[in-house]
């Protein structure tokens, strides 16, 4: 029996809708309030909790270290690197009373925490001995936006910024593409979202930034969705809270720093890019359950199928499979239909035909027949179709990517693609006046790509000197 939750808007009617009626019918969010906030739920938690496992690993495999950074900032600090400040005025939040008086000194809460790292760089990094100081903080920001979508873009979210200082430029921009590859392996591997990499235009690059690179991901309905990035930072930004060091000729000189970071924004990717009309679906590698068991039958059998489940539970937790029993006082097509809309990978149902016959009954989250296994099989049987599941999502959301991205060349094209919803790749001359002719079409330079195939820029057919991913955006 399929049927489709009432609660969600088809995908192919509102794209917007089907997204927000998903978060909230499937419990991953519920309305803050406080203005342009969410409160995350235990199954959004989970998530988030699974990507800071995975990518806290990674991390400290790059010889970061985890320390904490008050929210709290002075607002001078903000000041004191030019681009900086001006890139994020409109969005700061600012602590102007405190302990029932006006404060002295107002503070700005965290957009993000540069100024404050450096301050205490500036204590830490002495000389070319105490280099490279690579730090990191899971921590939650405030930017006040205007317009907000949980996951997407919410006044507070969660995130993970990583802070280091270099003796060279060359070895800064190392670490900047390290931590971009470590964000590519995570949206590969764990989330099977496939993700472009590439350098943001000067345009789009963050503020105080020498280069920022970027990892975007492609939705279904053809905007482009920034994930996260890495930056080799100017060197106005050290220079501003006074970081120098003394190099081995024990001549003062300014180290070269690098800032990245990614956001609770990777579970709104992960909805969008997996989901369907009947809830959510996760990769196995990133679902808090994998597997649920669901008893049915009559009630005067329960015990039994309960025993057979508990020792089915037990033998799949030791291969390392995430299991639970659903034994919820509601009927077994209500938690056929909770399991969907949780997006869980598979559920087994055991009732007392399948107890006396040593069955299973297997219904995976994106298969729609159900499949008998022997019981002394299913082990092995899960693992192998745990790992399937997770490529089989992987691919899927490759060929739907491919097929959202159009290489065009003539402007007219270019207009009509964009119009119908595609991402475009072109070649590009670089100028800022033809980026600017982008945004009167609500459309942005993504990032440059590796490849130079296209031989005229979008706009004033000049010779291209780079390939670009152009889109609209989240």
């Amino acid at each position: 029996m399929h049927f489709m939750n009432k609660k969600i808007t088809a995908q192919s009617k509102d794209f917007s809708q089907w997204y927000l009626d998903l978060i909230y019918a499937s419990q991953l969010v519920d309305h803050a309030p406080t203005k342009g906030c969410m409160i995350i739920r235990p199954l959004g938690y989970a998530l988030w909790e699974g990507i800071q496992k995975e990518l806290d690993a990674q991390i400290k495999d790059l010889d970061v270290q985890n320390c904490y950074f008050p929210l709290l900032i002075p607002e001078e600090f903000l000041k004191k690197e030019a681009d900086h400040i001006e890139g994020f005025a409109p969005e700061l939040a600012i602590v102007t009373h405190a302990g029932g008086k006006k404060l002295e000194e107002n503070y700005v809460i965290r957009p993000t925490s540069e100024t404050m790292v450096y301050h205490m760089f500036s204590k830490w990094i002495n000389s070319w001995r105490d280099l490279p100081l690579k730090v990191n903080q899971w921590a939650n920001v405030v930017r006040w936006e205007m317009r907000t979508r949980p996951f997407l873009r919410t006044t507070e979210f969660l995130w993970q910024e990583g802070h280091t200082a270099h003796q060279s430029k060359e070895e800064a921009l190392e670490m900047t593409l390290d931590a971009l590859e470590m964000y590519k392996n995570l949206c590969h591997d764990v989330m099977a979202i496939p993700v472009i990499t590439g350098r943001k235009s000067d345009a789009e690059k963050f503020p105080g930034a020498e280069m920022t690179y970027t990892f975007e991901a492609i939705m279904p309905d053809g905007k482009a969705l920034q994930m996260g990035t890495s930056h080799l930072l100017n060197q106005s930004f050290p220079k501003s809270f006074d970081v120098s060091f003394q190099n081995k000729e024990n001549k003062p000189e300014t180290p070269w720093c690098t800032s990245w970071g990614t956001t609770t924004r990777l579970i709104g990717a992960l909805v969008m890019t997996h989901s369907d009309d009947k809830g959510l679906i996760l990769p196995p590698r990133m679902a808090p359950t994998q597997v649920v068991i669901i008893p049915v039958g009559p009630e005067s059998k329960r015990a039994e199928v309960l025993i057979y489940a508990e020792t089915l539970k037990a033998e799949l937790f030791n291969k390392n499979i995430r299991v639970s029993i659903d034994n919820r006082p509601l009927s077994p097509g209500a938690k056929f239909y909770d399991a969907e809309l949780k997006g869980t990978p598979f559920r087994i149902e055991i009732g007392p035909q399948e107890v006396a016959n040593e069955i299973l009954v297997l219904k995976s989250r994106i298969q729609d027949e159900k499949q008998k296994i022997n019981r002394d099989s299913i082990g092995s049987f899960l693992q192998d179709k745990l790992i399937s599941f997770q490529n089989e999502l992987f691919d899927r959301a490759s060929n739907k990517q491919k097929s959202l991205i159009k290489k065009v060349s003539s402007w007219n094209e270019f207009k009509n693609s964009l119009e119908k919803g595609f991402a475009i790749t072109s070649g590009w001359c670089l100028s800022p006046e033809c980026e600017q002719e982008l945004k009167k079409l609500k459309a942005f330079t993504r990032c440059l790509l590796e490849s130079n195939e296209n031989k005229i820029c979008f706009f004033c057919k000049n010779s291209s000197k780079k390939d670009v991913l152009i889109a609209k955006s989240y």
